[in-house]
């Protein structure tokens, strides 16, 4: 279903970023990175990238790839992701036709880059205190279809020395997601 989201499909629901991204949505994302002249520290070629960034586009972007960087969009993903925008300035403001085309954008980006790229890319539109904010954001995502997971740890770890962030300033942020997301049930 999200492999096939366009500005149609986006369009079909109605409110403002739940448009954007449907509630009961569980779907792959096709990763088809182009062939690029660019290419990455370590000499890989990178996709080209098409979009370009402000920064409540990369703070987006961040949160998107955080909830898609294995190729699948949940449904308690997408809710993490509406979520984590819906109250943020200046999302909070935008009206349905420009949280749909933001959405739209970033969707195409992230399928034609993959999540990485599009952390990188987006990484270097923030400040040092968006940063840190894009970290939490993305941890709280994760964390959002239960206890992070191996991979899911490594992309925090990946996306945290991609925003210039250490340890002391991700070990408590982690530490405050056991808390949130903790089973209440268990003893």
């Amino acid at each position: 279903m999200l492999n096939s989201i366009g500005r149609s499909a986006a369009s079909a629901h109605t409110n403002a970023l739940p448009n954007a991204i449907p509630n009961a949505m569980v779907s792959t994302l096709p990763f088809n990175p182009g062939s690029s002249s660019d290419a990455s520290p370590t000499g890989a070629a990178q996709p080209a990238s098409s979009l370009s960034m402000d920064s409540a586009t990369a703070f987006a972007a961040i949160a998107l790839a955080a909830v898609s960087w294995d190729g699948v969009l949940t449904m308690a993903g997408s809710r993490a992701l509406r979520h984590s925008l819906d109250y943020r300035k200046p999302y909070q403001h935008y009206g349905q036709k420009a949280m749909v085309s933001l959405m739209d954008s970033l969707l195409a980006e992230l399928r034609q880059v993959g999540p990485q790229h599009l952390m990188v890319e987006a990484a270097e539109q923030l400040n040092p205190r968006q940063r840190a904010t894009a970290y939490a954001v993305a941890a709280e995502i994760m964390r959002s279809d239960g206890p992070l997971q191996d991979d899911e740890r490594n992309i925090l770890t990946n996306l945290a020395v991609t925003l210039d962030l250490h340890e002391a300033d991700t070990a408590p942020v982690l530490a405050a997601m056991d808390l949130l997301h903790a089973d209440v049930l268990e003893g």
